[in-house]
């Protein structure tokens, strides 16, 4: 087993690319996010993500400080990316195993350990597939970028040179997501990213579009299967 740590900058983005051996990653400093598919995962220092080996994958982060560990076996036999909460003690272990290189019979021990620690935890990920045409992308692209805009597809088709109706197909189509439901995922990404930079849930509701927290945080629990003070404590 292998454990290690690497220094994000700020923006830092590793494009896709895949590993010989299973991967259990996370940010012990700062937050990152992995990109399976269409399917993103935002890891701060309480979530982690186990990646079977051979699945693609990028991640993008930073300022952060990334913990992976590298492991050969599969000891639950995960077959698909699973989170898993990063208890005091797994933090912990990874340290020692990361900065204090101990002995080889010591290390065998506390590499033991480890699998014996990764519980996951009932949780999804946010989905946010990018649409192919070009008028619903340059809409995506624009609540990427600003949340909380709340134009509805006919002020978003004045923009783009689109009908109403063709945008609807077009996510539809292009996504497998409504508009409504698309936008709603982008949303939840923007908010993970600013929760695990530690702004207050008002705030986070505010910048992501919805006019009350509780609006907000019923939402998040909806889409995520925890509010956002469950999610962040690991649980």
């Amino acid at each position: 087993m292998l454990v290690g740590n690497f220094a994000l900058p700020h923006r830092t983005r590793f494009a896709q690319h895949r590993h010989r051996v299973h991967q259990l990653a996370w940010a012990a400093e700062g937050v990152v996010s992995i990109t399976v598919e269409d399917a993103v995962w935002v890891l701060p220092a309480t979530r982690a993500l186990w990646i079977p080996a051979g699945v693609p994958h990028s991640v993008d982060g930073g300022p952060a400080l990334m913990r992976a560990a590298y492991l050969r076996e599969n000891p639950h036999g995960w077959t698909a990316p699973t989170p898993v909460a990063v208890s005091p003690l797994l933090r912990e272990l990874s340290d020692h195993l990361a900065t204090a290189r101990p002995a080889p019979a010591a290390r065998a021990r506390a590499e033991a350990v480890l699998p014996d620690l990764l519980d996951p935890v009932d949780t999804t990920s946010v989905r946010l597939p990018t649409p192919t045409d070009p008028r619903a992308a340059a809409v995506a692209r624009g609540i990427v970028d600003d949340p909380a805009d709340d134009r509805g597809l006919e002020a978003w088709g004045r923009t783009v040179g689109a009908s109403a109706r063709t945008l609807a197909r077009l996510f539809v189509a292009d996504t497998g997501l409504s508009f409504g439901r698309w936008r709603t995922q982008a949303r939840m990404r923007a908010a993970l990213l600013l929760l695990a930079a530690g702004l207050p849930v008002a705030v986070v509701a505010a910048r992501v579009g919805y006019r009350t927290p509780s609006a907000f945080v019923a939402a998040f629990r909806q889409q995520l299967g925890v509010s956002p003070g469950a999610y962040y404590s690991g649980r």
